[in-house]
């Protein structure tokens, strides 16, 4: 069924489609399953070129097992917060670390980056993400400090003094601006190639073209950033149809 677990003969089928070269969406497609959960099952286990069925069958398996025996027996495990479904959230969480491995991430700093998107203060301490995460606080510390440098996420100090890690409106204006200013260099970076090759050579031609396209890019990023700044300082409209609020999150 499309909402059960992969069994053992669709993994088969996956790493049959993946050999073929097919797309995740046609191996879903065939397995009736959604996108994203093949997606999901090659990412975690291996990715395209490594992923084998035995193996991640395997895997599974034991990460079954092991959530079993984590499990209290006497049900003691605080609810999720608002009525949420835990296991409906884990999913969740999951296939959003998988979509941002997809965009290049690496696993760790894609796990941490959701876990902060997910939380409901956007804001967790390195012991809470360990916690949550259930990983060493070197490994927190490696990957907050990477996606600090990539201004994916910023460091506040709370009331005891303890360094929080935040992720907030403001980050994605930031971020489209930085993603901007990349932009720029990559066009001046190709503009002294122009130079350099000669400007009538077939080179040259092709990176002023590249230059040419990412200073439109760059400029069109800044424009839109300013244009929807106020899309972030807003709150959405609520289901009844009332107009939104300034945000607190500034």
């Amino acid at each position: 069924m499309p909402g059960g677990r992969l069994t053992q003969s669709e993994r088969q089928q996956i790493a049959l489609g993946l050999a073929d070269g097919l797309a995740y969406a046609e191996i879903a497609r065939r397995l009736d399953r959604p996108t994203s959960t093949v997606t999901r099952e090659v990412m975690r286990n291996g990715g395209p070129t490594a992923y084998r069925a035995d193996l991640a069958h395997r895997a599974t398996e034991r990460r079954a097992h092991r959530r079993r025996q984590a499990a209290p027996r006497d049900s003691t495990t605080p609810p999720q917060t608002h009525g949420r479904d835990p296991e409906a959230v884990r999913e969740y969480e999951e296939a959003f670390t998988t979509l941002l491995m997809q965009q290049g991430l690496p696993k760790m700093m894609s796990r941490v980056l959701t876990c902060l998107y997910t939380s409901d203060a956007g804001s967790l301490t390195a012991a809470e993400l360990a916690q949550h995460l259930q990983v060493s606080p070197a490994s927190i510390s490696k990957a907050v400090t990477f996606l600090e440098g990539q201004d994916l996420l910023r460091r506040v100090r709370d009331e005891r003094r303890r360094d929080r890690y935040v992720v907030d409106n403001e980050l994605w204006y930031q971020g489209t601006l930085a993603a901007a200013r990349s932009n720029a260099q990559l066009a001046e970076t190709a503009r002294q190639g122009v130079a350099i090759l000669g400007p009538d050579t077939p080179a040259a031609t092709r990176l002023e073209n590249i230059a040419r396209f990412v200073d439109f890019i760059g400029e069109t990023m800044i424009r839109a950033a300013e244009q929807a700044r106020e899309v972030l300082l807003t709150k959405p409209e609520t289901p009844s149809g009332g107009t939104a609020e300034p945000s607190q999150n500034h």
